[in-house]
């Protein structure tokens, strides 16, 4: 019996993570239905680790549109092996069975090599269930196509409840690893600020440049409830971190800011870490920013900041950076850490770089962006004016 294969889990619990099963047909999948079918209520449903074809997902979405007390739908890792050419009508039908779940708070679908072509099997389920809290969509070759199409079915789901009067429910995205690029960049920033309850939003390792990061920031803006923003490894440069100092002021609420990877470069993560010296996220408990060609005086601004306002900072990374572990500047940030009692939040920094050197002739903004290059400045002095009216009304 399926039972037997079953990992006891707490009631309305339903696991078959790891099993290494290859149910193709509606026969392969029907002693688990069947177990599905007798679980009243079903609260939760984890399948990653299997392999399922079109049939098993079909047999299987009969069961699921049934089951109104589902809470977690995870689906991650259900495709390997399969084809192409399978994907889209079995995510399709899976997808169209949880629409009109009422209790439906997350769907994982990560690690499930989509493919931009399978991005529209989940346009319905995206646009029309309005309960969803978390959406996991990592690791699925998405592309610019397969992107853009998800974060146009997220704004038109917001659209819709606007039209009705009512709050978005949305709560996290998590699309991390999926070559989103610039080209999708600000038709995710339309979603997100559309979904201004927004708490948590990562978009890890996408290929995202300057200007996408620069549209993606000014959306997230819009959300002032954000606890969690993380950009690791795309590319920030100058003008990405212009673009996240000048939403910092918006995020009072914020916890976890993740840009290692990112080239923030000295003059960004100067401006980055000075916005956070005027104390606007002293809620701050996790920065990362390893490997942002970060020089001494930039670090030193960071010490600065921890100084002055980031008493709940737990986790701080900068390794790979410009500096020697026995520099001022990282002295600096030691003694601010030990004066919040927070020794320990400092990681290793076995990898530090003190010989390294930014380029002066290089640009910090894209080359192959034609800009002037007095307006770095002018941002720097239209930041400094829109910080500064803020410090004084906080």
């Amino acid at each position: 019996m399926a039972d037997a294969d079953v990992t006891e889990k707490p009631a309305g619990v339903y696991d078959l993570v790891g099993k290494n099963l290859k149910l193709d047909s509606r026969e392969d999948i029907a002693p688990y239905v069947a177990d599905i079918e007798k679980m009243n209520p079903l609260v939760e449903i984890h399948l990653g680790g299997n392999t399922l074809g079109v049939g098993a997902c079909m047999a299987l979405a009969d069961v699921l549109k049934t089951k109104k007390t589902l809470k977690v739908a995870d689906l991650a890792d259900i495709f390997t092996g399969r084809l192409i050419t399978e994907i889209p009508d079995a995510l399709r039908a899976l997808c169209d069975a949880m629409v009109d779940l009422p209790e439906l708070e997350e769907v994982n679908l990560s690690d499930n090599a989509f493919g931009g072509r399978s991005a529209e099997p989940m346009v319905n389920l995206l646009t029309n269930n309005h309960h969803i809290r978390t959406l996991k969509l990592s690791n699925n070759g998405l592309g610019v196509s397969g992107g853009t199409i998800v974060a146009d079915a997220l704004y038109d789901a917001a659209q819709k409840l606007k039209e009705k009067g009512e709050a978005s429910q949305l709560r996290s995205v998590i699309c991390g690893r999926n070559r989103l690029e610039n080209g999708s960049a600000p038709r995710w920033a339309r979603a997100f600020a559309a979904h201004g309850g927004l708490k948590e939003v990562r978009m890890y390792q996408n290929g995202i440049r300057m200007e996408g990061v620069k549209a993606i920031c000014e959306g997230v803006s819009q959300c002032k409830d954000l606890e969690v923003l993380d950009l690791q490894d795309n590319t920030a440069t100058y003008r990405g971190s212009h673009a996240v100092a000048m939403a910092l002021p918006n995020w009072p609420h914020l916890r976890v800011l993740n840009l290692s990877d990112c080239l923030l470069k000295s003059r960004g993560g100067a401006l980055l870490f000075e916005t956070l010296s005027y104390g606007h996220n002293k809620k701050l408990e996790a920065l990362h920013v390893q490997y942002c060609d970060l020089d001494r005086k930039s670090l030193h601004k960071l010490g600065e900041a921890i100084d002055l306002h980031l008493s709940e900072l737990t986790v701080l990374e900068i390794n790979g950076n410009f500096a020697d572990e026995d520099d001022a500047s990282i002295n600096k940030i030691v003694a601010a850490l030990e004066k919040w009692g927070k020794t320990d939040a400092l990681d290793e920094l076995d990898e530090m770089d003190p010989d390294g050197e930014e380029d002066p002739d290089e640009d910090d903004d894209d080359e192959d962006e034609d800009e002037d290059e007095e307006k770095p400045d002018a941002e720097a002095d239209d930041l400094a004016d829109k910080l500064a009216s803020a410090h004084i009304q906080a």
